[in-house]
């Protein structure tokens, strides 16, 4: 590895051993990058450096009035906030920061300045509760934090002493959208408007973005600058195609690399401009792509679904290309927003794991069913249980290599992902002779619902600590409208309703415990859940169930 930059060597302490790493694939031009890089710095400042500064980066809403902030306005705003982490909250270079915040222009110049700092961005959904913070403030050592105003009580519960997600390593933490003295924004005022990028190596490591295993024990995947730029310089060069006359939009949070990707990397990396406005509809999406004429959109299958039906309102004109992924993207919905839109839907498979899109199709390439073939720069096969490759029209298990690939965090679940130097996303597939991959089902217990990965397991320790609940069991069952919905099946303690009231009660318990997305849209009292004769509880007797 290269001569590192960080002076806080944590996160290169805690990379997996290098004999469970993945093969990677780096013998390519598209990913030949020098050994010091800064991922953050090279995509904000390629673009002004070919005389474009003044050109739109961000289209957002701040205070209630829509803001155009350009390269130059951006790249003044990652510097200020790059002095006050470095400066005013005294960080190293690999000190881990915490960013919470919806889909703003503060998030995405906090990701970057994190970044062009020398620090570890740690990303996290908006939605989540202080339980599921602490999991990965401890975890990952975070010390500081960027949060939006408005999504500081749960982080506070984090900073109380005595409280029972109390994180105490966690010191130093910075509002924005807040007032006062102490606030970001008039921290950021005090500073100087440059900052010079810290010199970083190609491989070291710029973000740990978590994903939730089927336990509910997050996983932290490690990316370095490189990956940043790989996901840029594969999936959209070779199947998007994306210009500097693009604008973006769309709905995936930037805590998610689908979103991170989608909405900031890959606009920033070819001079084009992203719409960031928090709290989209299908209506107020459809909005948005008619008010700002935008070009790209990316959400997720289930959103499709209900716009096909609404597109008739909207003047949507400028809308040329539409990226599907987060879950799996049912043919029925390709078609209706193609008959409803006139546009062929880019699907594509990827994973926090890998960073982003690894394998899809785009125009004349569609096979109908198919997800794609794999984006140039990675390789795929299908296997078997043993690692053997599988023949064209066998079901079985999807490996993968390319340029990124899975890093947990001190985690040994590593070896579950990455088995002779391929990565097995976990994922059943079929390929055809001609290349084309089938997706067919998830390998593992995860929930994947309107994009949302959710653990069972997670769901079943927040029904159980309700006084009512006796046993639980959680899975996901088949809807129409978002792919899947968290089921639970429910054993109550004696005495208790079995009606409605209850439901809507167990329901509102665990929104309120964990982050609201994954409470149970479905629940079914039984007498009793089926189990081995060692008392296991049988999930996939609870799948047939549900369907």
């Amino acid at each position: 590895m290269e001569r590192s930059g960080h002076l806080d060597t944590f996160a290169r302490d805690n990379l997996p051993p290098a004999d469970q790493w993945p093969e990677f694939l780096l013998d390519n031009p598209d990913v030949a990058y020098p050994a010091r890089l800064n991922c953050a710095a090279d995509l904000l400042d390629r673009t002004i450096a070919q005389g474009r500064g003044d050109a739109p980066a961000i289209y957002s809403v701040e205070s209630g009035q829509p803001t155009v902030t350009t390269y130059l306005g951006l790249r003044e705003m990652v510097d200020r906030i790059a002095h006050v982490l470095r400066n005013d909250m005294a960080l190293v270079p690999g000190n881990r920061v915490l960013l919470r915040g919806p889909n703003n222009l503060f998030m995405a110049a906090a990701w970057l300045a994190v970044i062009k700092a020398g620090l570890v961005g740690v990303p996290t959904m908006p939605l989540l509760r202080a339980k599921e913070l602490k999991q990965i403030v401890d975890k990952a050592e975070v010390t500081a934090a960027l949060c939006d105003g408005r999504l500081k009580e749960e982080l506070e519960f984090n900073r109380q002493a005595g409280h029972e997600y109390f994180c105490p390593v966690l010191s130093k933490v910075v509002y924005f959208h807040d007032v006062g003295e102490d606030s970001l924004e008039a921290r950021m005022a005090r500073q100087p408007a440059s900052f010079d990028a810290c010199d970083t190596a190609v491989d070291d490591v710029c973000l740990i973005a978590f994903t939730s295993g089927t336990t509910g024990q997050p996983k932290g995947t490690m990316h370095f600058h490189r990956d940043v730029l790989a996901m840029c310089d594969l999936f959209p060069r070779h199947v998007l195609k994306p210009g500097p006359d693009d604008i973006f939009c769309g709905t995936p949070p930037l805590a998610f690399t689908f979103g991170t990707g989608g909405l900031l990397t890959f606009p920033l990396r070819v001079g084009a401009a992203t719409v960031l406005l928090e709290k989209l509809t299908p209506d107020s999406l459809l909005q948005a792509i008619a008010d700002y004429r935008a070009t790209i959109c990316f959400t997720a299958p289930t959103f499709y679904r209900q716009m096909a039906a609404l597109v008739g309102k909207y003047e949507l004109s400028s809308l040329k290309k539409t990226v599907s992924a987060g879950e799996a993207l049912p043919d029925a919905t390709r078609q209706l927003w193609k008959q409803a839109s006139g546009i062929e839907m880019i699907d594509g498979i990827g994973g926090t794991e890998m960073i982003h899109i690894f394998i899809s199709a785009a125009n004349g390439d569609v096979v109908p069913g198919a997800i794609g073939k794999p984006v140039p720069g990675y390789i795929a096969m299908i296997v078997d249980e043993n690692m053997q490759p599988l023949p064209p029209g066998k079901v079985g298990k999807l490996a993968v290599k390319g340029p990124t690939g899975c890093r947990y965090l001190a985690d040994s679940r590593q070896t579950n992902y990455v088995k002779n130097g391929w990565n097995l996303p976990g994922d059943t597939f079929m390929c055809d002779e001609a290349g084309n991959y089938y997706y067919q089902a998830r390998s593992d217990d995860m929930i994947v619902s309107a994009g949302y990965n959710i653990a069972g397991p997670e769901v079943e320790s927040a029904l159980l600590q309700h006084p009512a609940v006796a046993e639980c069991g959680v899975v996901g069952a088949d809807d129409e409208t978002r792919g899947q919905i968290v089921k639970a099946y429910v054993v109550l303690k004696s005495g208790q309703a079995r009606d409605d009231a209850m439901v809507k009660t167990l329901q509102e318990y665990v929104k309120a415990n964990i982050a609201p997305y994954k409470y149970p849209r479905a629940i079914e009292f039984v007498d009793a859940l089926p189990r081995t004769e060692t008392g296991k509880l049988q999930r996939f007797k609870l799948r047939q169930m549900a369907q």
